[in-house]
């Protein structure tokens, strides 16, 4: 049963994140740095952090014995945020030889979805 709530999140989520960049994308066509995506990942981390600040302190129980943790912690937010497409933009900008723009997205996604995701839980 477990499983079945990961799939529901994580299918809304992967949704989401595909409208949420295609958005983005067609707002932005040539953005300096892989904007879409970036979005998509301190999004997430900031909405991962608010329910992991609201919903954590009152568990009783495992995270991942929790319907309500799994469908939105792992499931949305685990498909809605999305480390390899970041991986794969920074090893195309590498390979482009646009180091400071690689470096510029790399600070951006890692500082930035740590510093959401902690934003989230104080707001939670």
């Amino acid at each position: 049963m477990n499983l079945l709530y990961i799939m529901l999140g994580g299918s809304i989520g992967a949704i989401c994140r595909y409208l949420v960049g295609l958005g983005f994308m067609r707002t932005w066509q040539h953005p300096p740095i892989p904007t879409a995506m970036l979005v998509v990942n301190l999004l997430g981390s900031l909405g991962l952090g608010f329910v992991y600040g609201i919903y954590i302190e009152q568990l009783t129980i495992s995270p991942y014995e929790d319907l309500i943790f799994l469908t939105l912690g792992l499931g949305f937010f685990g498909a809605f945020t999305t480390f390899s497409t970041f991986s794969v933009e920074t090893v195309q900008l590498l390979r482009s030889q646009e180091y400071r723009k690689a470096t510029v997205y790399m600070t951006c996604s890692i500082l930035g979805s740590l510093l959401f995701f902690l934003l989230g839980i104080s707001l939670g």
